[in-house]
């Protein structure tokens, strides 16, 4: 049996790996988020910079938590 450790520091949590959704946008480019991180959304003109793009805003979003003190969700596993 493996036992699940919690982060501890924020440099835990920045190496998280949270799943990502990409939609394709009818006129072109791509939206992305991580719906563990509510609100944590992004975008870009190709799939590349869709996923640049969110994992820039991860960090943001992550740090800001952390800053407040509010709770960080673990990433859900697919």
């Amino acid at each position: 049996m493996t036992t699940k450790t919690q982060p501890e520091t924020l440099q835990d949590y920045l190496h998280l790996t949270y799943p990502i959704t990409l939609y394709p946008e009818p006129d072109g480019g791509y939206t992305v988020m991580i719906t563990d991180l509510p609100g944590c959304i992004s975008q870009g003109d190709t799939i590349e910079e869709a996923v640049n793009n969110i994992e820039d805003a991860k960090k943001s979003w992550i740090e800001i938590a952390w800053e407040y003190g509010d709770p960080i969700p673990s990433p859900t596993r697919y």
